[in-house]
Parts: C-alpha cells; structure tokens; sequence
C-alpha cells in the first residue's frame, strides 16, 4: 500500500486487539500514533513498530477528556502527520446484571466507549474533510445484540453502531468513510479477565466458546487487525456505514 504519507491513530493500542491493529496498520504502511490512557505501557508496541521500519509515537490520553482529546490529536498532527485513519478500539467493561449495576459502572463505559469515540471522531474529522480522504472505523460488540450482564456494555457497543451509520452520512461526501468492526469471542486480557470473574480457567471459557461458533475457534486479535486494514485502505473506499461482525460465524 502506498500509505507512508498518512497517520493512523489507533486508541486502546497498549495490549490486545489495538496492539495488533496499530502494528498490521503500520506494516500497511501507515504511521501510528499508539493511543492508551498509560502512555508508557504503548513502548512495547512503538519499538515493535519502529523496529520493524515504521514510524510510531505513543500517546497517552484519556479518551472521555475533551480537552485531553483535542491536544493529543493535535501533537499527532504535528509530530506524525495528520491523521487520515481512526481506529477508535479503547474500551473497558464494568459487567454486572442490572439490579447490581452502580450508576458509576454504567456511566465508566458510556465514557470511555460512546463518548471517547466521538471525541475522538470530531478531533481527527477535521483533518479528513480537508485532505478528501479518511477512515473511521469503530470497535463495537457481538453484545450489541444483546449480553447477560452487560447491559452498559451492550448499550454502548450498539450506540456506537448507530454513531457509525450517521458518521458515514454525514462525512462521506468529503471522501471520509466510517464502518464498525463487531468481534465475537477474542482471545485478550479482557475474555481472560471475565474468565476469572466467573471462577473459570480461560481455557475452559475458549473450549465452550469454541464449540457455539461455526469455525471451530475462538478468535485472536489479528482476525481483527485484518478487517480493520482492509476497512483502512483504498479498496474500502466503497464500503461505508456497514457493521461487520467477525466472530466466526453468522450474528443476528
């Protein structure tokens, strides 16, 4: 891909799934800004980066801070580029079922996840529109369609599909797409994190897993890396406003 002249900017890139998407983008070709709440834990991946030949530039931000917001995308552009691709990935889970739910838990997702992303979203749009060319592509959920215990979770993954869909009206005629990515089960420190939770060994959460989805596997965070860096190049020009879940199998 003939990227070099652009920046990508990955949040939630410390670990997991942002982790490989900022490196697959920058093996696209792009330079990334690694985006997470503690800026240090995104060395790892910017040495990965830069010593595979790319260019990188960690960041730290909270993503639901306006103001934090505005400067971080602002030191991206002058420092790595302006911004053309977002991958708006941060994200967190507070689960519990609705009797038990605090306000506060509720309130921590919608942050990070709704709220970030449209920070995040109106800081770099700016820069798209102006250049004619840009990809948003959005992090949501098979809980979109639903969860057991995660209503706060659910609501979020699904706003964001809606925030998508209006995104790509709104945008499109500036040569700025938007789409979401919806993963099913993800092998990441978050699944490994409710195993625990449940008093479960992962292994025996991505066995039963395993055996509900049509491939046969659980999925890894380069699954998604892979949709992510077909939805941020040139041949997605024509895809825009879709949700694409990548869960192994069909989602309704």
């Amino acid at each position: 891909m003939t990227t070099t002249s652009r920046t990508a900017v990955v949040t939630g890139a410390a670990r997991g799934i942002g982790a490989d998407v900022a490196k697959r983008l920058a093996a696209d070709g792009f330079a990334v800004a690694a985006v997470d709440l503690d800026e240090a834990a995104c060395k790892t991946v910017v040495e990965a980066i830069e010593g595979a030949g790319g260019r990188a530039l960690a960041v730290g931000v909270d993503v639901s801070d306006e103001n934090g917001v505005q400067a971080a995308v602002e030191r991206i552009a002058a420092e790595l580029g302006e911004p053309a691709v977002l991958v708006n990935n941060a994200g967190i889970t507070r689960d519990n079922l609705l009797f038990k739910m605090s306000v506060d838990d509720w309130d921590a997702v919608m942050d990070v996840h709704l709220r970030g992303s449209f920070l995040m979203a109106r800081a770099v749009q700016g820069y798209m529109t102006k250049a004619g060319w840009g990809r948003i592509v959005n992090l949501s959920s098979t809980s979109a369609l639903g969860n057991r215990g995660q209503s706060n979770y659910a609501a979020a993954k699904a706003g964001l599909q809606g925030f998508t869909k209006t995104l790509a009206l709104e945008l499109g005629r500036f040569g700025v797409t938007a789409n979401a990515i919806a993963p099913g089960f993800i092998e990441t420190e978050m699944t490994a994190a409710t195993a625990e939770r449940m008093g479960v060994p992962f292994e025996e959460l991505k066995a039963g897993a395993a055996a509900q989805i049509p491939v046969g596997r659980t999925g890894r965070p380069e699954d998604i890396a892979h949709a992510v860096s077909f939805l941020a190049g040139e041949g997605a020009g024509f895809v825009s406003g879709q949700v694409l879940y990548v869960a192994g199998g069909p989602q309704a």
